[in-house]
């Protein structure tokens, strides 16, 4: 039996970097000697994963920005393929990221690999042809959003459900408190560009109506500086940072959604891709809502203002209701206290590194 196996990490987004470092600190700490390879940014990177493409190439938002980038991608995927024959890989975890970490998975099972896939497509959005992929190519998934374990396994897969990473990351609360409205436009360059201007002639607007909470943006640490050029950098800080000082937030849709939730902090969710991405999407997804805080709520407690609606007014309207000590912030507040008990205990980190090892285990490498 092999002592030190390989392990293939792949995440393609901001969140997924993070949740793959801390796994790869996990499985360092419990097997001496790992090799750790894979996708992912800067915290992945200095987790000890050695590289084969970074975010900068892998984040690509909405179907007709994924055609333009169609190249680049093709070939980080044969690199990939040829990775896991020539090292020897022997496990794939994929992160999210199901575009190209789902036909990932189907690639590692196909060689024999197995695979361990954590933080589940969103295939209650999709219909169920994602769910019957999982279950067929997957030797575990380990979700983090209590609906799903039911749900995969329905459809034969092996699901553990390991509560949210996010539960493990601290919110720090400076001294003198909540007092900023917080801007986050996303983690990837289209989403920056397309979110942020609208972001700010918002908080420009509700500026221009006396309200004055200062304005932070919280800026992704992966993207160039350039892409906030039209940003005064004193109001540019980590999101971690915007997160502890926010007293009210107006977020693009996504993961951090349930960051903002699980810190206590109100927010309106906007949104807007591509108009072709969009009109293909809604013929696709089944969903009435997209913000992760209103389906984990399985009801609105949030405001969403989606592609035409997400105008500076009825984003402004929303955020200065939230940021006001009245009826409408403490009926959030309230919704974001129910999200939080839905999302199980710290820890995921441990336990999907615990189910790791046992799949290391069954496939003889350790």
């Amino acid at each position: 039996m092999a002592s030190s196996p390989t392990v293939f990490l792949s995440a393609g987004e901001s969140s997924g970097d993070l949740h793959g470092a801390e796994l790869a600190h996990r499985l360092r700490e419990r097997i001496p000697g790992v090799r750790l390879l894979g996708l992912g940014g800067s915290r992945m990177e200095a987790a000890g994963v050695e590289l084969r493409a970074g975010l900068d190439r892998l984040a690509v938002l909405g179907l007709a920005e994924v055609v333009r980038h169609l190249p680049d991608l093709l070939k980080i995927r044969r690199d990939v393929y040829a990775t896991l024959d020539r090292e020897h890989v022997d496990l794939v975890v994929p992160i999210d990221y199901p575009g190209f970490n789902l036909p990932l998975a189907g690639r590692a099972h196909d060689r024999g690999i197995r695979v361990l896939y954590y933080i589940a497509p969103q295939v209650w959005a999709w219909k169920e042809r994602r769910a019957e992929r999982l279950a067929r190519w997957c030797d575990e998934v380990c979700v983090v959003l209590p609906f799903e374990a039911e749900l995969l396994e329905g459809y034969g897969a092996t699901v553990r459900f390991v509560g949210h990473p996010l539960l493990d990351q601290p919110v720090n609360v400076p001294a003198d408190g909540r007092r900023v409205l917080g801007l986050f436009p996303g983690s990837r360059r289209q989403e920056v560009e397309r979110m942020l201007p609208i972001f700010m002639a918002a908080a420009e607007r509700l500026r221009e109506e006396g309200v004055e909470a200062p304005i932070l943006v919280a800026r992704a640490t992966d993207l160039p500086p350039e892409v906030y050029a039209g940003v005064p950098f004193e109001l540019l800080a980590p999101a971690e940072e915007v997160m502890g000082r926010a007293r009210a937030a107006i977020t693009k849709s996504g993961t951090i959604t349930l960051q903002l939730a699980i810190a206590d902090v109100p927010m309106v969710v906007g949104y807007r891709l591509h108009g072709l991405t969009f009109r293909i999407l809604r013929r696709l997804v089944t969903l009435d809502r997209v913000a992760l805080v209103n389906l984990v709520a399985d009801e609105r407690v949030v405001a969403e203002c989606l592609q035409d609606e997400m105008t500076p007014e009825r984003l402004a309207t929303e955020a200065g209701a939230l940021l006001e000590d009245g009826s409408r912030r403490r009926e959030v507040l309230r919704g974001l206290a129910d999200v939080r008990s839905r999302l199980g205990e710290p820890g995921a980190a441990d336990r999907v590194a615990d189910a790791c090892v046992e799949q290391l285990v069954r496939a003889g490498a350790m």
